[in-house]
């Protein structure tokens, strides 16, 4: 099982997608005390791993020290990071206070447009520096890069890119119209496109040795299976059954692309909230509407519960319409 927590509000980027419209700290994040508390009852809740995201995780003063203590509890602590920031320095502190994975953040080979939509001129230098400062220090990485409309183009390149890099997997995230990202809705993929390009990359994880794993597109199981890929991952969309989402603030949410919460940290222990929630209990009945009710991949690609809210005003139990497939039809809507 794998938690996520939004560290800090606080961000030295201006990335046009970002979900958390992210820049400056907000008033009552939680506290070092508070944090510590927090992650004890993550353990105690059964889970494994723990991201340390944001905003930009590396910006919290106290984020060594809360990565050590995760790590003495039992957890394996990794990160969800834009890479500007790691440092010699910050690599070393992190890798002393044992965090387990960095997932840096490219989503574009092309310097000046990486830069763009992650609003920085320096954002690709420094981001290429603490790419090169972790295989310097032997600190694990992976890629993270989120597919637009503008650089579909370029998923076969990073991967490969991410091969020669070294890292250890490339996550491909989908956008979900949320955030900042709720105004780039007009650059995401139409269906068909994306149909077509999970197809392209359960292809590319035939030839390559990493682990590639389509994130908000929880269709890429199915798309395995017919291709007959061999992927190690066996279920679509996580939110709620095996993964959730905390705030800087300490609220608790199914996954970053759900505005629906399931308790406070603050209020309520962690592990009460993953373990009552009533929006919990309900995402794991897995009885979803309309065409996700009686699909035949319902339990193992789940539809996004994210992307069914936003469609479906606020109803995350709906079907997830930006899915091509429609049983016995999809070869044909594919060969048209």
């Amino acid at each position: 099982m794998i938690v996520s927590w939004l560290t800090t509000n606080q961000c030295n980027l201006k990335c046009r997608h970002c979900y958390q419209d992210a820049g400056n700290k907000e008033a009552k994040e939680l506290t070092t005390k508070e944090a510590e508390k927090m992650i004890g009852e993550i353990k105690k809740a059964g889970f494994q791993i723990m991201i340390f995201s944001g905003g930009e995780p590396l910006m919290r003063p106290d984020i060594f020290h809360l990565v050590s203590y995760a790590a003495r509890v039992g957890l394996k602590p990794v990160f969800g990071t834009n890479g500007t920031l790691l440092t010699t320095h910050a690599v070393e502190a992190l890798k002393k206070s044992q965090a387990a994975v960095m997932g840096i953040s490219i989503d574009s080979l092309n310097e000046e447009k990486h830069n763009d939509f992650r609003g920085d001129p320096e954002a690709f230098r420094l981001t290429m520096d603490g790419i090169k400062n972790c295989k310097k220090a032997g600190l694990p990485f992976q890629i993270h890069t989120t597919v637009m409309d503008w650089n579909v183009r370029e998923v076969s390149n990073i991967i490969d890119f991410s091969v020669a890099s070294r890292a250890i997997a490339n996550y491909l995230f989908f956008l979900i119209p949320v955030g900042r990202g709720k105004f780039l809705e007009e650059t995401a993929l139409e269906v068909m496109e994306y149909e077509r390009l999970l197809e392209t990359i359960m292809k590319k994880q035939r030839e390559v040795p990493i682990d590639i794993k389509p994130t908000c597109a929880p269709q890429f199981i199915r798309v395995a299976n017919e291709l007959g890929v061999k992927t190690r991952f066996s279920k679509g969309c996580l939110a709620g059954l095996s993964y959730c989402v905390i705030s800087p603030v300490g609220d608790v949410r199914p996954c970053a692309y759900m505005t629906e919460s399931a308790g406070e940290v603050r209020k309520t222990p962690f592990d009460e909230i993953w373990r009552n929630s009533n929006l919990f209990l309900q995402l794991r009945t897995k009885y979803y509407g309309g065409k996700c009710h009686d699909c035949n991949y319902g339990d193992t690609c789940g539809g996004c519960r994210a992307r069914a809210a936003y469609y479906h005003n606020g109803d995350y139990m709906a079907e997830d319409s930006y899915c091509a497939y429609r049983k016995s039809e999809i070869g044909k809507e594919l060969n048209t």
